[in-house]
């Protein structure tokens, strides 16, 4: 019988065949956890007799969602995961390297990989074909330990995504269309298996976005296949060695299949308070933003900040919005430095803020005041999200988000050029 990605990766790492619906204990080739999750993972290690890690060389600790810290309280926390990272031997990332998730993309995600991170944004590394999955801070630390966790092999929705996306419609909008279709449940404990000549065409970038946002529709894993995207990206990071193809068997049994014509797609907005609650664009045109926020996991990568800077080249952003920029990595930082984005983004009345989650989270960098709106490139807008149960938050790809800072309101970047 055919195998899905999800099946395979699982089967391969076992040295058996396993199939959907079984309950499976897997070796874990990557463990890690962020600031917010860590303290509590190094608690439960410590209090549960744990001394050694199973393998600290790929065990991580991050230093991102407050980062740097705002508070004593966060620093404190800081404090701790550094203490255990000397202690025990594990990597640390520490402020101002970046967003977790951009690092294990850049540094740490293989195919074929079985990944856990105390993070329900860990699903990011799937574009990596790699079984990557968020976890409870508690299962992290057994991670930790062990090096392996348990896993019910999921069931696979296939999403075949056929024709060209259109000129400034991106994968941020793809992936907000179909979490719109099949709502904020509709994949849970799914694995979301993303091909098709659109995806075998799509950049890496394009896919982590999607496979970041997998879990908002409630998918276990969002997995691509591993190949010349793969390898090209593996090799710019020097890390060729490390590629493997990876393909669903032509026979894989999936739960259901649901086609996406990528050529009739537009710009799409994710409304206030939920993640399926999705627009065009157009269709909001006129609604106030105070705010725009540029970065983040899902979207502060250099092709987005290209994306971004195309629009606002040679222009001021609306005097009264404000643009917040949030680089997802050093490397990224760099990289668009060199390649004159952060100066765009200054000269059009932007901030830059350090590598990291910024404000997507809502611990500092860009809280909002009451009753104020800020479109984002995050993955979230839940009530209170990015600080402030009073404020408001939309999800846009980054040319919906420069074209809606220049104009002050929600605006479809093709508007705008």
């Amino acid at each position: 019988m055919g195998k899905t990605l999800a099946e395979k990766i699982l089967s391969q790492k076992l040295g058996r065949a396993v199939s959907a619906g079984e309950i499976v204990i897997s070796p874990v080739d990557l463990a890690f956890v962020q600031d917010t999750t860590g303290p509590l993972t190094v608690r439960e290690f410590q209090t549960s007799g744990f001394k050694t890690l199973a393998d600290k060389r790929r065990s991580v600790v991050f230093l991102d969602h407050a980062a740097p810290s705002p508070n004593a309280q966060l620093s404190a926390d800081h404090q701790l995961l550094r203490s255990f990272s000397r202690e025990t031997g594990c990597v640390l990332s520490d402020v101002g390297a970046g967003v977790c998730h951009q690092i294990v993309a850049e540094s740490l995600a293989r195919p074929g990989d079985v990944i856990v991170g105390a993070d329900s944004h860990t699903v990011t590394a799937g574009a990596f074909c790699a079984f990557a999955t968020g976890m409870g801070s508690s299962d992290i630390a057994v991670a930790f330990a062990l090096g392996k966790t348990w896993f019910r092999v999921p069931e696979t929705i296939r999403i075949e995504v056929k024709n060209q996306l259109a000129p400034f419609v991106t994968a941020k909008d793809l992936i907000l269309h179909l979490i719109g279709q099949i709502k904020a449940d509709g994949a849970t404990y799914k694995a979301l298996e993303f091909g098709g000549k659109t995806v075998d065409n799509l950049s890496m970038s394009g896919r982590l976005t999607i496979a970041n946002m997998a879990v908002e529709a409630g998918a276990k894993v969002g997995l691509f296949p591993s190949d010349q995207i793969t390898e090209k990206l593996l090799r710019e990071m020097g890390r060729t060695e490390q590629f493997r193809s990876m393909s669903p068997d032509k026979d894989a049994t999936y739960e259901k299949t649901i086609e996406i014509d990528a050529s009739t797609l537009e710009p799409t907005v994710s409304r206030p308070h939920t993640v399926d609650n999705v627009v065009l664009a157009k269709d909001l045109s006129g609604v106030r933003i105070h705010q725009v926020f540029l970065g983040t996991c899902t979207n502060g990568r250099l092709e987005d900040f290209a994306l971004a800077a195309s629009i606002l080249r040679n222009k001021k952003i609306h005097p009264d919005t404000r643009l917040i920029v949030a680089p997802a990595s050093k490397r990224v930082l760099l990289q668009a430095m060199d390649a004159g984005y952060i100066r765009i983004f200054v000269e059009a009345g932007g901030t830059i803020i350090p590598p990291g989650c910024g404000a997507c989270l809502g611990l500092h960098q860009g809280v909002m005041g009451d009753g104020e709106a800020c479109l984002s490139t995050a993955n979230r807008n839940f009530k209170g999200r990015m600080g402030n149960t009073n404020s408001f938050v939309y999800l846009a790809s980054p040319a919906t988000a420069a074209a809606t800072a220049l104009k002050g309101v929600v605006t479809d970047p093709r508007e705008v050029l």
